[in-house]
């Protein structure tokens, strides 16, 4: 299976704690695993304040992922990443190698 390399970029509320980010983090890296990628990094930026307020939030956790895996993989972590109440938003870009 042919794997493309990809990088995801997601908010957490900044109400968790670091552990709490990591557990997260890890969540999100067992996935890609899980289906057969390979996980890069996975680190936690900062904690930021948002252009605007999104659903209340008006600072969060940024953590950045990157990682290689087929192609059905982004969309299944695109979908968990949109029903998870501990992300605020999320994005996933296939990189250029």
């Amino acid at each position: 299976m042919d794997k493309r390399n990809y990088e995801a970029f997601y908010i957490v509320p900044s109400s968790l704690n670091d552990g709490e980010v990591q557990d997260v983090a890890n969540h999100f890296k067992e996935i890609v695993e899980k289906n057969g990628g390979d996980v890069e990094s996975a680190a936690k930026w900062d904690k930021r304040k948002l252009a605007y307020e999104i659903n209340g939030h008006r600072d969060g956790n940024y953590v950045l992922m990157k990682f290689s895996a087929p192609a059905t993989v982004p969309n299944e972590l695109n979908r968990l990443m949109r029903i998870n109440d501990s992300v605020i938003r999320h994005r996933i870009d296939k990189l250029e190698n």
